[in-house]
Order: structure tokens, then C-alpha cells, then sequence
């Protein structure tokens, strides 16, 4: 196997870094700002409180507070109502958190339609 060798004097200036740093710099580390997403937090509040307003309103209708000709009724409401509130709940949950500053909450967990 034939070796290389540079024989001649390359053009390339080379200095050794200094033995102080550890290697890292500040822009490694540098986060963008994150933007709030209003649009999606304004959408998640609003599924959370129309799921709220259908699960009680189910809730109303399985314990015989309102009338019992619309019983036909009560199974689509509380199925639709929970399908409203769990996601809701979820990601104004994530903004309450991300607003605090609780640590492994960020504003970039929660999906932003301005894309």
C-alpha cells in the first residue's frame, strides 16, 4: 500500500485552538424565541368548553333532569362531548404549563396552523 506524503510546505495556516474552552460555544445552545400560537390555544379552549357543555348536558341527560324524550339523544352527546374535551383539555393543559415555564413544556409542543 503506497503512503502520501506531504512533502511540500502547504499555503494552509493552521493554530491550535487553546486548552481553556471546553469545546462548546454559546450558539450551540441558542434557542429561536418561541411564538405562541394563539390560533390553536384559541381552538383548544374552545373544544374544551363545547366538550364541557356536551358532557354536562349528557351528564343531565343520565341522571333524568331533563326530560326523558330526549334519552335517544344522550349517547351521541356524551360520546361527542368527550371526543371535544380530551384534546382540548390536552393542549390548553400544554399552554397553562409552556406559560408557567414548567420545565419540558414548550409552545413548540403544541401544533400551530399558521404553517
Amino acid at each position: 500500500m503506497a503512503r502520501r506524503m506531504n512533502t511540500d510546505k502547504s499555503s494552509v495556516k493552521y493554530t491550535r485552538m487553546t486548552d481553556t474552552g471546553d469545546g462548546y460555544i454559546d450558539l450551540q445552545f441558542a434557542r429561536r424565541p418561541t411564538k405562541v400560537p394563539w390560533k390553536s390555544i384559541g381552538v383548544a379552549c374552545l373544544l374544551m368548553a363545547m366538550g364541557t357543555t356536551l358532557l354536562t348536558i349528557g351528564a343531565l341527560l343520565v341522571t333524568g333532569h331533563i326530560d326523558t324524550k330526549y334519552q335517544d339523544r344522550m349517547w351521541p352527546i356524551l360520546v361527542l362531548g368527550t371526543l371535544l374535551f380530551i384534546p382540548g383539555f390536552y393542549h390548553v393543559r400544554l399552554a397553562v404549563y409552556a406559560y408557567r415555564g414548567y420545565q419540558g413544556y414548550s409552545f413548540d409542543d403544541i401544533p400551530d396552523y399558521d404553517d
